[in-house]
């Protein structure tokens, strides 16, 4: 008999299709602590939770025969994955259960803000009748722009459609191909959303790249009719630079359905008249609370049972059944893909990867998978691996083009990825020396040779004398410690590039100073690990 265990509360549907499914057994317990978690986990095969459990590596220290947890929901950050893949537990979410919900309630709060409805029900219920005081605007022929087009923002673009609405749309990481067909308008920076929507909504996940992306900076390009919308994660809107415009008259609105801490400790955004708040909304319909109860039931007995494996987040190690040659390539492959998705801005047209040598007689998907992880990870908040990154590149557009060539060339194997984006085309390649040595030994057709390990400067510059010593007297100044250093130089064009590995990432401060230098032309950091 396979037991799972639910922990939250659940919809009833999802707790019926288990008990109803020959040789399963639904076992809930609600409200129970990390200890008492801890020690009855391993008496399951499966776990269903929502956001109240807390999967520590506390309770996942003894899993016993536990073989899958199941996220009714989309976040995670409440279940320990690194943990839960060492003990080889397989960790799944149900990102598609809530799409229609979030729209829906994105679309209400546009339509709720333009109508006045919250203030004017208010104003009835206290026993004045001002028609004129709440006069309101419609949403035909207003101009939308979506800022990412993924489940929920192309959701939303179809809805907003129905209403006669002018769509902008802009993607930081691909346009999926449905877009256009369906009279989205892709812009290629976000200045033209910014300067002409009526209404802009926010459909990206908060991460390094999008906590703040609209600040007081973008909200000075906008009408000062636009209204915002954040039905997404907090913080993607600069909350102060918003409170500002509100209370500056600046903007006709914003609707806010998510806080960077929730429930929010600053309440004044309650008290601007402007400004229309709801509690974290956007997923909690009776339907998609029924939609992810069931798809979680589902996909966790499927897995359980040997059946096919959907929306994991993480996968038991293959390390063992890898030869040792594509392994190194494989970690090779995802440092290089972070590298790019830092030097290549802009949204993504077209991916190919290429084998030379040795590697290129080898199964290699394993590498081109890893590459992908690495190039497209910080555009999603669920940790990226080989069973999800072929699905969610697959949604996005998102095709890698492979092409292998067994005659080396300079070295005895070798990856190369090149990827074109709106606003640039990278190359970079890469060699593993003596079996573990991972190296960078191509950036754009400048050779050099660089360790891809811990932070990593990147720096596109005119040559001239003195660009070495000047960058390294700035690392001292910062007490940055320098590892290994490429210089890449095209005579001709008067050209270079230099990269460097270092001990430690730089901070604002000494990028400003660094980019500030007169030989300098585009400088990026990442790190890679």
């Amino acid at each position: 008999m396979i037991k799972v265990l639910i922990t939250d509360k659940l919809a009833q549907e999802g707790v019926d299709l288990l008990n109803s499914t020959d040789g399963v057994e639904a076992v809930v317990k609600t409200g129970i602590g990390e200890d008492e978690l801890a020690e009855i986990i391993g008496e399951y095969d499966g776990l269903i939770i929502r956001s109240g459990t807390k999967v520590t590596a506390k309770v996942l220290a003894n899993p016993g025969k536990l073989k899958g947890i199941a996220r009714a929901g989309v976040g995670v950050d409440n279940i320990d994955i690194p943990e839960a893949t060492r003990k080889g537990v397989l960790v799944m979410n149900t990102p598609g259960g809530n799409t229609l919900s979030a729209a829906e309630h994105t679309m209400a709060l546009m339509l709720a803000m333009s109508r006045n409805v919250v203030p004017a029900c208010i104003s009835l219920k206290g026993g004045a009748w001002d028609r004129k005081k709440y006069m309101g605007n419609q949403l035909n022929n207003k101009v939308l722009g979506l800022i990412g087009l993924g489940r929920i923002g192309m959701a939303v673009a179809k809805m907003a459609k129905g209403f006669n609405m002018k769509i902008l749309g802009y993607d930081p990481l691909a346009v999926p191909p449905d877009a256009e067909k369906m009279g989205v308008e892709i812009g290629d920076s976000l200045e033209r959303i910014f300067t002409e929507a009526d209404y802009i909504s926010v459909h990206v996940p908060r991460n390094e790249q999008t906590v703040n992306m609209i600040g007081a900076e973008q909200i000075k390009m906008m009408k000062p009719t636009v209204r915002l919308i954040n039905c997404a994660r907090g913080g993607i809107i600069d909350e102060d630079a918003l409170y500002n415009a509100l209370a500056e008259k600046r903007i006709a609105g914003a609707a806010l359905d998510v806080y960077p801490k929730e429930p929010p400790e600053n309440t004044r955004f309650t008290e601007s008249e402007d400004c229309l708040v709801t509690p974290h909304l956007g997923a909690s319909t009776e339907e998609a609370q029924i939609e992810v109860a069931v798809e979680a039931a589902q996909i966790l007995v499927d897995a359980i049972k040997g059946g096919p494996v959907r929306n994991a987040l993480n996968a038991p190690s293959t390390a063992g059944a890898v030869p040792p040659m594509v392994s190194q390539y494989a970690e090779l492959a995802r440092r290089i893909g972070t590298l790019v998705s830092t030097i290549a801005p802009g949204s993504i047209k077209k991916i190919q990867v290429q084998y030379r040598g040795t590697i290129a007689e080898m199964d290699i998907e394993a590498v081109t998978l890893n590459f992908a992880i690495g190039l497209l990870q910080k555009h999603f908040e669920m940790p990226l691996n080989m069973v999800n990154v072929p699905v969610l590149a697959k949604e996005r557009g998102i095709s890698i083009d492979e092409t292998k060539n067994p005659k080396a060339k300079d070295v005895a194997a070798s990856f190369s990825a090149k990827v074109v984006t709106d606003k640039v085309t990278r190359t970079v390649t890469g060699s593993v020396f003596g079996g573990t040595l991972l190296r960078i030994i191509e950036i754009d057709g400048f050779n050099i040779e660089m360790t891809p390990q811990g932070a990593v400067l990147v720096i596109f510059n005119d040559d001239k004398p003195g660009v070495i010593g000047a960058v390294g007297t700035l690392c001292g100044k910062h007490n940055i410690n320098i590892g290994t250093m490429g210089v890449g130089q095209k005579l001709a064009e008067q050209k270079a590039v230099l990269a460097v590995s270092l001990d430690k990432e730089p901070d604002e401060k000494a990028i400003e100073e660094l980019s500030k230098l007169e030989f300098v032309n585009e400088i990026y950091v990442c790190t890679l690990n």
